[in-house]
């Protein structure tokens, strides 16, 4: 395999780097990388590792474009709104080189396809935001013995290190569960729809994930192997934490269930009932009286809210009991229906409450059926 004209041309920069240069542009034009998760993470990940001249390069995820991904997934516009995220990003990328290759698979990754799809790449890069998937993808890349270039992102932090590597011994180094045996309770880290996220600190971290890559692929520089890179854009300060091997964490042998592994169960209670964001537009039309409840934490509720509602934070929910009414239907709503969904439980089993739902997808989900509503 040899460089054309056209590459040798578009490389140059790499070239004239003396610890790289020409036998590390071939390496990572012989080399692949699936990336898991064309967002936030995976949007600059994606666009480094396509100028970078990775050969192959595979793209999986199920989502499309939504407008509040703008925000930060630099690979989408706004006329991508309601695309294929894996699709477009492959559209982009062959884009800014036509020069290589690129797989997409607009799917989810799940633990019956995981092994079949990460086999066919040299390393996987792990942008995805659950802990499911991470667990997933953790997990497969150590059956298949595949690196895992691994990161993460919460409000103003992030964290990087490149799992399972190949040691001198011929063994595999740490990977992601001896860093993390158990996930931690589901309600206890909010996602970026939650939490929130600053724009930039994905392209950051992600830009960090991408150089991981090309070192791993290339064997220019060390790996941030047993090593984990802390980031903090707020306080811009930075640190590399030493990361050893659990003696105590069993051998893994086979993908699990993760929803399960992780605490994540689907409302299927009868006692928990959901509305829709069409089933509530007709509830305002009707003459019925409601209350409409927004569970969010106060600095939330100020920055934008429903008409009509009354703030009663979940986690000062018990102070606000004598306030919700038991002779008409309450309307519960936070920012994506996690918090809302743990707010009509509590009200349910602890206060004996019958009238009660919440409001599937929340706030974000009502925002977005109103702007397709004009749209239409």
């Amino acid at each position: 395999m040899n460089l054309s004209s056209a590459e040798l041309l578009r490389y140059g920069r790499h070239l004239t780097l003396p610890e790289l240069g020409l036998e590390g542009q071939l390496k990572l034009k012989k080399g692949s990388v699936l990336v898991v998760g064309a967002g936030g993470l995976g949007s600059p990940m994606l666009l480094y590792l396509a100028a970078a001249g990775v050969g192959r390069i595979g793209i999986i995820d199920p989502d499309v474009v939504d407008v509040t991904n703008l925000q930060r997934q630099i690979l989408y516009n706004s006329a991508d709104v309601g695309k294929s995220k894996a699709e477009t990003a492959r559209r982009k990328l062959l884009e800014l080189n036509p020069h290589i290759d690129i797989t997409v698979y607009p799917i989810a990754l799940t633990r019956h396809n995981a092994l079949q799809i990460i086999e066919n790449y040299d390393v996987i890069a792990d942008g995805t935001d659950n802990f499911q998937t991470r667990y997933l993808v953790n997990d497969a890349c150590v059956i298949k013995g595949k690196v895992n270039i691994y990161g993460s992102i919460f409000r103003f932090e992030g964290q990087v290190s490149v799992f399972n590597y190949p040691q001198a011994n011929g063994e595999r180094g740490v990977n992601y569960r001896d860093l993390f045996p158990a996930p931690p309770p589901p309600d206890m880290i909010p996602d970026c729809a939650e939490g929130g996220v600053l724009g930039v600190l994905p392209g950051i971290i992600g830009s960090i994930q991408a150089s991981e890559a090309i070192k791993v692929l290339t064997g220019v520089g060390e790996p941030l192997a047993g090593r984990l890179f802390l980031f903090d854009a707020a306080s811009f300060m930075t640190r590399v934490l030493k990361v050893s091997k659990n003696p105590n964490l069993a051998p893994i042998t086979e993908l699990v269930d993760y929803d399960i592994f992780c605490g994540i169960k689907p409302i299927v209670q009868n006692n928990i009932r959901n509305i829709s964001a069409s089933d509530l537009l007709k509830q305002l039309k009707s003459n019925e009286s409601f209350q409409l409840i927004d569970v969010r934490e106060k600095h939330e509720f100020e920055s934008g809210f429903m008409e009509g509602a009354q703030s009663m934070p979940l986690s000062q929910l018990t102070t606000f009991i004598p306030e919700i009414q038991k002779d008409k239907k309450v309307i519960l709503y936070c920012q994506s229906g996690k918090r809302s969904a743990k707010a009509l439980g509590q009200l349910i089993d602890n206060h004996g409450f019958t009238n009660v739902v919440h409001l599937e997808n929340g706030f974000a989900g009502w925002l977005k059926f109103e702007s397709g509503k004009k749209e239409l």
